[in-house]
């Protein structure tokens, strides 16, 4: 009977003893293993791998992408700017063995490093230089936090600066700016227009100056599209130059012309209407002598 119990209890530490040597990762991790306190040569993994309990200690390392966000640091920027700025890193483990043994923690120490460089990086930009060089900024910090992280162990992929928070009054200077700078460009366009124009016109009178008849018909073309407007008041030139005055003397003559043709018809309309009231009148002498009785 205290055989069976032994062999038992033998039994039962030998299954518990297999189940804790035998480990199982998954294909994205690594296990570092500690033998007595030394470290064995590689890492462990994927799949199963068997150690010794009590004698081994081991250390998963997640080899996938892992996202730092940077919270947002309150910076000062080169020219005296305070902006707050806030940035993504990602990074991951490149040798399971330097993220073991040559940092405590590796997330922690790459956290802190990059909102140090952060700080850095920005506070010797100017301000323009944020908003217009992202990624430029993007690229330097990456290769600083490669360079520093890459004893640890650590592969740095990306940097990427997220936001840029600046104060309201800075939004409103840069709102001005921005405007005067379209108000600049604007005058700027429009006297580019007006110069050419006034080489076009130069142009022109030199042309009307070789050829005084299209000088004349360009003359009489713009009389036209201003007599359009019933409105308005057309006064010309009166001079030694016979072109305008004859064109100022048609007009006159034109305008008297028409005011005597309109004289005329109303004088005629009064001359109907008094010949019509007399036929009235005839009527009604003829009416009341017909209608008299006869003796």
């Amino acid at each position: 009977m205290q055989h069976l119990l032994i062999t038992g209890f033998l039994g039962i530490m030998t299954i518990i003893l297999l189940v804790n040597m035998i480990k199982i990762i998954k294909e994205y991790e690594r296990a570092v293993i500690f033998r007595l306190g030394r470290v064995l040569g590689t890492p462990k993994g994927p799949g199963v791998f068997i150690v010794i309990p009590i004698i081994d200690k081991i250390k998963i390392i997640d080899l996938r992408i892992l996202t730092l966000d940077i919270p947002k640091q309150g910076i000062i920027t080169r020219d005296n700017v305070t902006v707050d700025v806030d940035a993504v890193v990602y990074l991951k483990v490149a040798d399971p063995l330097d993220a073991v043994i040559k940092v405590q923690d590796y997330i922690v120490a790459s956290s802190l490093l990059s909102q140090t460089t952060l700080r850095d990086v920005i506070g010797q930009c100017d301000f323009d230089d944020i908003l217009s060089k992202r990624d430029e900024l993007n690229k330097k910090m990456k290769v600083i936090l490669d360079e520093v992280t890459n004893p640890w162990g650590i592969k740095v992929n990306s940097v990427a600066i997220r936001d840029v928070a600046i104060p309201d009054v800075m939004q409103r200077a840069i709102a001005k700016q921005a405007e005067a700078e379209r108000e600049k460009r604007s005058r700027i366009i429009i006297s580019e227009g007006e110069l050419q124009a006034a080489k076009n016109m130069a142009k022109a009178a030199e042309s009307y100056s070789k050829d005084p008849a299209a000088l004349r018909l360009r003359e009489l073309q713009t009389w036209a599209e201003v007599a359009r407007e019933k409105n308005l008041i057309i006064v010309t030139e009166v001079g030694n130059r016979g072109t305008t005055s004859d064109l100022g003397t048609v007009l006159g003559t034109t305008k008297k012309i028409q005011q005597k043709s309109e004289g005329k018809i109303i004088e005629a309309e009064k001359r109907f209407k008094e010949l019509a009231s007399d036929i009235e009148k005839i009527k009604d002498i003829l009416r009341s002598i017909m209608e008299r009785p006869t003796s």
